[in-house]
């Protein structure tokens, strides 16, 4: 256990008293469970979580279990996260907390009756220590519902610093300075760009900065809610910029058909492997994970990351996250989604590694690396500009199926990229089925 896991049972007593309190000029980082003995209680906990993710998520649990006495289990549901909760609702035996990895599913969860809103002191701790976006996502028909514990910063780009400097290129700050970037690279003998087009999510990530930054965050709202088309000059605009890079096999490792065939891994693995095949891949802070885990790299030294180039008149902070809620009202229930909104909890698994919090007041210092604590300071500085990753707040049928809808989409416009009227008209009918519009 590490040193913020082994502190916590002890500062708990002092911090948890606090829980309610709230009122104070400035954040103040508030507690969680008021002291609550909850011996003798349990909490089921349901997340998509597996592997080293799961087991640092376990030791956030173990922490709170010390702290209040409450026995707490957890439960993988797997990727179809959805189709999991549904069953266990309709059994009537649902989890007492569920992790959602997507806000779409949080809205019709909340739709269907499925999740119990947050007591006032839960959410003093939630306004203590989030910015307003973070309720704002978390809220349906007036009512908060989450905790926002885990984040992603998907607007980063990663790269082999070695492979720059073999080039006499540095990290590009525009599109257009990329796309001069790229080509250096490419005439320097090394393929540039790794993409994981395999994974159709990794395409709308691409989409979603470009547009953020090129159409401003009022249109990427309304194209979020499906209010403008995707047939929209906006998006013809979004498309078009793609288009300069996924149009020129050249450099793409593999060319688009290659691409196609790359799932996310093996898109990270292509530029840190002992023989890369290419210099840059992009997608969000989690790459740092597969690096440390799947290739000889080191983050910091061997790789490193700039933000994602920006497109338009504005930077683009896209990101996506894991927000907890109740879906039993138990007491236990509500204390443990108090404790996921202390920075105590977020503090425990930032100095494991592989996470990223949007909790403003957490102490940056716990996070492993300078390149962790940048992407960690770098969401939380985006405030209320912040944007959560448009496919997932869509309805699954769009934003969150393999085979269909934007994924499906955006696959076919990467094997064609000169069809860009006919990859806006191919979003928009699936836009509009899954819309109901």
């Amino acid at each position: 256990m590490n040193r913020i896991a082994r502190l916590l049972p002890a500062t708990l007593a002092l911090v948890l008293a606090a829980s309610a309190c709230g009122g104070d000029d400035e954040p103040q980082g508030g507690g969680t469970t008021a002291g609550a003995n909850l011996a003798g209680q349990t909490v089921e906990v349901a997340a998509v979580w597996t592997g080293a993710e799961r087991d640092n998520f376990n030791q956030v649990l173990d922490a709170f279990s010390e702290a209040t006495g409450a026995t707490v289990t957890y439960t993988p549901t797997g990727d179809n996260v959805s189709t999991f909760l549904g069953s266990r609702v309709e059994g009537g035996s649902p989890p007492d907390v569920a992790v959602l990895p997507q806000q779409g599913v949080l809205v019709q969860f909340a739709e269907d009756g499925a999740l119990k809103p947050l007591p006032d002191d839960a959410k003093q701790v939630v306004a203590d220590n989030f910015a307003g976006v973070w309720s704002d996502l978390a809220t349906v028909d007036g009512q908060l519902y989450g905790v926002y514990f885990k984040a992603a910063n998907k607007s980063t780009m990663w790269y082999d610093p070695e492979a720059f400097q073999n080039a006499g290129v540095q990290p590009a700050a525009t599109w257009d300075e990329y796309m001069t970037v790229v080509q250096t690279i490419a005439d320097s003998g090394i393929t540039p760009v790794s993409i994981g087009g395999a994974d159709g999510w990794t395409l709308t990530d691409w989409f979603e900065n470009v547009y953020l930054s090129q159409a401003g965050p009022e249109k990427y709202d309304q194209l979020s809610r499906h209010e403008i088309p995707w047939t929209d000059p906006s998006v013809i605009t979004a498309l078009e910029t793609l288009a300069q890079l996924w149009g020129n096999d050249d450099l793409i490792a593999g060319g688009a058909s290659g691409a196609l065939q790359t799932d996310f891994p093996t898109s990270v693995i292509n530029v840190f492997a002992e023989d890369p095949k290419a210099a840059i891949v992009y997608e969000g802070d989690f790459v740092a994970v597969v690096i440390s885990s799947d290739t000889p790299s080191v983050v910091g030294t061997d790789a490193n990351f700039f933000p994602f180039p920006q497109a338009g008149d504005s930077p683009a902070v896209v990101g996506g996250g894991d927000v907890a809620v109740a879906m039993t009202d138990k007491p236990a229930t509500f204390e443990l989604l108090k404790f996921l909104a202390s920075k105590e909890a977020a503090e425990i698994w930032a100095g494991l590694g592989g996470f990223t919090s949007p909790n403003r007041n957490v102490d940056v210092s716990v996070y492993p690396d300078d390149v962790s604590r940048a992407i960690g300071e770098a969401l939380v500085a985006a405030g209320d500009n912040f944007r959560f990753d448009m496919s997932d707040l869509a309805p699954a049928a769009f934003g969150g199926t393999v085979g269909q809808g934007e994924w499906k989409a955006l696959q076919d416009f990467l094997a064609n990229p000169s069809d860009v009227q006919g990859a806006a008209e191919q979003l928009e009918q699936e836009a509009a089925s899954a819309f109901g519009s």
